[in-house]
């Protein structure tokens, strides 16, 4: 009896979250859809809700929570209508349940079941050294091409997932956040989306480098108050002289995000007090789209009136935006008690794109006729999934690498203003502008002056390309080349050159695979990749040309066939092993819950030590490398190669001592390197391994490597040598 009252009530519950969720979305989306949408959207409801009935969450939740809260992000924070709610409502029953993409075009038409296409995982068995993220990704974006609406519904997925990720494992929860970082945040950043984009990033911070983001947390809270009044009294005038202007606006103090003043702290070398743009004032003018830079640049001169500008920090983002469609003014300037502080001024209009991207741009798109920014960008994302000898990787690396470079403004010789990566070439310029210039580009003439293909482009550079009919793309040009527009058609042209060569390569290794009984389609991409080669085409040319010996498949063989063995060892639990005395064992970490003595080494790109967040991954060669979730390399570890990542924990007793390494520098003193060595060695009994001191003109920078047993040993150590008279910083380094 007490049992089915508690399942009513469990299913009351359920009940009453379920119908709130729905409820909240509904009430959000009436100002965006209309009255037969409202019915599409609640046959869209009823159907995910029936599909998902005996589905639960990992946190316990029913499923159909998760789609109702993408529907919302979409609505919400992004802006998105109706075919989008209803695609976000049932974006997971063509992979869960048995809904087909044909029932859903025939309930809701062609665009939301592309769309849904678009958001299913593809299928299948996936071998090591081929990535599920990377065949995924490139399937999504084959349907960006044609509905944007896609990458939009997934970012928003990603981040109710991001949200509700405490209940998932310690490994799925280090994955989910690695592919995050890797690919999402960077692809939010692209479309402009920079509220997604940076809550993303302080998510990720948050399962990867907990200490890190709690201690911002912390300071953040604990200093709201001063910088609350801080704030206030900044703006006073401000405020004051824009009402006498009789202009419509208003005024926000928005902190910076945590995962932006954590790469501060970590890259500047500072301590969170030493931070001076810990937030940004931003002035939002309610002002018609003809007025608007008039009024920005009105706005920009009050605050110049009551402090003073530094005049190597003024973007104007008004006259030239950037090619994600984001436009402001952002100027630092002097306050009277001796603080920088970073003044952003936009439109109502540039604030919705700044904070929503593509789909506000959307919506002001009749405003900005003959802006292309957004179709030029889709352009260049068509040609890249074109390329069909791309390798999953190859192509997931190419995509990223264009996402968050800085971006320079040059021009054509007619005045055409074009937006390129920062670090582009001649090159780069030559085949933005047609890839046929690009393949006969010989170099060029800037400010009257020739200049090869090579040469690094700068902002205001005015380029006339000069080409030539017997020029055509080299093999180097590829690494000459930044934008992955010149670098895919490069490619193409060298894919042709070379077509026959590759022919003949292809069917040599074709009949060595027969002979090895090795399936081709399933293992060529593999081994391409095993052997270092970027392009399965590459790979052909050399085997025609004699370069690359097909006796060497073997090692890829022996290779896959140790690594089966090695994960096998790892995931399959032996129970006739004798379980090892954690007390006396010799080994400091623990994989995957075993109890079994394991092979393994500390990583030297972050040198982890017992207290450090960890996981242990399976390489090749050199057995299990354990590495810092935090350290630089993880995020493409852990995104592109999943299925090599195991659990790894210390344990909890351990007499190693491990080698760290810290970054100290102060000004010089007598006696101040007898203070460091002293409390080292003398009053903390920490082993040194070496110490090397650089004085100049009066300031010292050193380096020093010591044996410690865990984290909170090296942090006592740190909070001493901060406190030596003349130390300025002291921080620990990979």
């Amino acid at each position: 009896m007490n049992i089915n009252k508690q399942r009513i009530t469990l299913e009351e519950k359920d009940n009453k979250l379920i119908v709130n969720a729905y409820r909240r979305l509904l009430r959000h989306s009436k100002s965006l859809v209309s009255q037969s949408d409202v019915n599409n959207i609640k046959k869209a409801f009823r159907i995910s809700l029936e599909a998902h009935k005996e589905m639960r969450r990992k946190s316990g939740e029913p499923f159909i929570l998760h789609p109702i809260s993408v529907a919302q992000i979409c609505v919400q924070e992004i802006g998105l209508g109706a075919t989008s709610i209803i695609a976000a409502l049932l974006h997971d029953v063509v992979e869960d349940t048995d809904l087909t993409l044909k029932f859903i075009e025939k309930k809701f038409g062609f665009n939301v079941a592309r769309i849904c296409d678009g958001l299913t995982k593809i299928s299948g068995v996936f071998t090591p050294g081929s990535s599920m993220q990377s065949e995924n990704f490139k399937k999504m974006l084959l349907t960006l091409v044609d509905d944007m609406r896609v990458i939009l519904i997934k970012l928003a997925d990603r981040l109710h997932n991001m949200r509700t990720l405490e209940s998932m494992s310690r490994k799925g929860q280090l994955k989910i956040s690695s592919e995050t970082i890797y690919v999402y945040s960077p692809l939010a950043h692209r479309l402009g989306l920079y509220s997604i984009k940076s809550e993303l990033d302080d998510l990720y911070l948050k399962y990867t480098d907990k200490r890190s983001f709690n201690y911002i947390s912390n300071k953040l809270r604990d200093t709201k108050y001063s910088r609350d009044k801080f704030i206030k009294s900044f703006i006073r005038p401000i405020n004051k002289k824009l009402k006498h202007l009789d202009l419509k606006f208003k005024i926000l103090g928005r902190p910076k995000s945590i995962f932006s003043i954590n790469n501060k702290i970590k890259n500047q070398d500072i301590s969170f007090e030493d931070i001076y743009d810990l937030f940004a004032i931003r002035i939002i003018l309610d002002v018609n789209f003809e007025e608007e830079k008039t009024v920005c640049w009105q706005a920009y001169s009050v605050v110049t009136d009551f402090y003073h500008p530094n005049s190597d920090r003024l973007k104007d983002w008004i006259s030239t935006p950037k090619a994600n469609g984001y436009e402001s003014l952002h100027t630092t300037v002097m306050s009277g008690v001796g603080k920088w502080v970073e003044v952003q001024i936009r439109s109502k209009r540039m604030d919705d794109i700044a904070e929503k991207g593509f789909a506000a741009h959307w919506k002001y798109k009749e405003k900005l006729k003959g802006d292309s920014r957004f179709d030029d960008w889709i352009s260049s994302i068509r040609d890249l999934v074109s390329q069909k000898n791309y390798s999953p990787q190859e192509f997931l690396d190419d995509f990223r690498g264009n996402l968050y470079n800085e971006e320079i403004f040059v021009f054509t010789p007619n005045g055409d203003l074009k937006t390129l990566p920062i670090n582009s070439t001649v090159l780069d310029f030559a085949y933005s502008i047609h890839s046929e210039i690009g393949s006969k580009c010989t170099g060029a003439i800037i400010d009257k002056v020739l200049v090869p293909l090579t040469k690094i482009l700068k902002s205001g550079d005015q380029v006339n390309v000069i080409t030539s009919t017997k020029q055509k793309p080299s093999e180097d040009w590829i690494n000459k080349a930044v934008t992955s527009k010149a670098k895919s058609s490069i490619k193409s042209s060298l894919i042709g050159q070379r077509k026959n060569l590759s022919t003949q390569g292809k069917d040599l290794i074709k009949r060595k695979f027969k002979k090895l009984k090795l399936k081709f389609d399933e293992n060529i991409s593999q081994v391409a990749n095993y052997f270092h080669y970027r392009s399965v085409i590459e790979f052909y040319y050399d085997i025609a040309k004699g370069i690359f010996n097909l006796k060497k498949i073997r090692e890829y063989l022996n290779s896959i066939e140790k690594l089966k063995i090695k994960e096998e060892k790892l995931i399959v639990e032996n129970k006739s092993k004798k379980v090892i005395n954690k007390k006396t064992s010799n080994s400091l970490i623990l994989f995957d819950g075993n109890n079994q003595t394991l092979d393994y080494s500390m990583s030297s790109c972050c040198n982890p030590i017992p207290g450090d967040d960890i996981f242990g991954f399976v390489t090749i060669n050199e057995g299990i490398k354990v590495h810092r979730t935090n350290c630089s390399n993880s995020p493409e570890l852990l995104s592109k190669y999943a299925y090599r990542v195991i659990k790894a924990e210390w344990f909890t007793k351990i007499n190693n001592n491990l080698l760290s390494s810290l970054l100290i520098n102060g000004t010089d003193r007598i006696g101040v390197l007898d203070d460091i060595t002293k409390i080292i060695s003398s009053q903390l009994k920490v082993n040194m391994k070496s110490i090397s001191i650089n004085m100049k003109h009066g300031i010292f920078e050193g380096k020093i490597e010591l044996f410690v047993s865990d984290t909170l040993q090296l942090f006592k150590l740190m909070e001493k040598l901060q406190k030596i008279k003349n130390v300025i910083g002291i921080k620990r380094i990979d």
